[in-house]
């Protein structure tokens, strides 16, 4: 059931190494994405199934907001991203 979770809703296709490491660091990586999603789904007041928050979430991933008040306000424009805090070097 795990390796069916897997290919359904994280499109593991391939092995991304041929040597004996690789395979355990990508099943270890997709169990700990497996667990997260299903923590957000637990999360969810909408009724959507797993396969579809794992779609919308890939849609946002690189927007900036909250996880559980997009959940919650998912149709919402997401903020606006916070200002840079990076300094600027002063050229004298």
């Amino acid at each position: 059931m795990f390796l069916k979770a897997i290919k359904q809703n994280l499109t593991v296709k391939t092995f991304v190494s041929t040597s004996q490491n690789a395979p355990r660091i990508q099943i270890w990586t997709a169990l700990i994405a497996l667990l997260l999603l299903k923590w957000l789904h637990h999360l969810s007041s909408a009724n959507w199934s797993l396969s579809n928050l794992a779609s919308l979430l890939r849609l946002n991933l690189f927007a900036y907001r909250e996880l559980t008040t997009w959940l919650n306000h998912r149709l919402e424009t997401p903020p606006l991203p916070p200002p840079s805090e990076q300094l600027i070097p002063a050229l004298s």
